[in-house]
């Protein structure tokens, strides 16, 4: 058999992609077939989070095994057929760590495998994917460089007597101790 499973990327836009993949095939595959549908580039770390019907995470399996153990589940240990079992089966896919693509996958239909197919494939595109990952917040971020900001005032921040008040409060004893050093070129 096989599993249409539709990939939407997490963004305001509608995109997604309908990708085909044998019921024993893994997640690793599915993982490269999205990859493949949604063009991303590089071998990031990934993870899918299997879902239940309110969203909340079952169990997350990552790309590489990151247990102290070295014996936790990853990707390809997990067959199609386990992690989507009916019609409505979600997964949320997770690809990259600076810049994170998010996707949320459902089963839409089992069907039967056509011959001479090499799966997993795309069968269905909607909409165009952007260059960079779609960001998540839609509340503009303050800036990293706050005195860019034309909000940003000097004078909030400092009084225009505050520097030679505060040296006029401070006795250096200190500023002879550097003139008799003597410098001696070696040859």
């Amino acid at each position: 058999m096989v599993y249409k499973i539709r990939v939407i990327l997490d963004t305001k836009e509608d995109i997604f992609r309908d990708i085909e993949i044998k019921e024993k095939q893994t997640l690793w595959n599915l993982h490269l077939g999205i990859k493949s549908a949604f063009s991303l580039q590089g071998d990031e770390l990934s993870a899918f989070n299997l879902l239940e019907q309110d969203g909340t995470v079952v169990k997350s399996i990552p790309l590489e095994d990151m247990s102290d153990e070295g014996d936790g589940e990853i990707m390809s240990d997990i067959y199609i057929n386990e992690a989507f079992s009916d019609s409505g089966d979600k997964a949320q896919f997770q690809y990259g760590l600076l810049d994170l693509w998010e996707f949320y996958c459902e089963l839409v239909e089992i069907i039967d495998e056509k011959p001479a197919v090499n799966y997993p494939i795309t069968v269905f595109r909607f909409g165009s994917v952007p260059l960079k990952a779609p960001s998540k917040s839609a509340v503009s971020k303050k800036s990293v460089m706050p005195l860019l900001d034309e909000e940003f005032d000097f004078g909030d921040e400092f009084s225009e007597d505050g520097f030679s008040q505060q040296d006029d409060e401070y006795e250096d004893d200190d500023n002879q101790d550097f003139i008799d050093d003597s410098y001696e070129e070696e040859d």
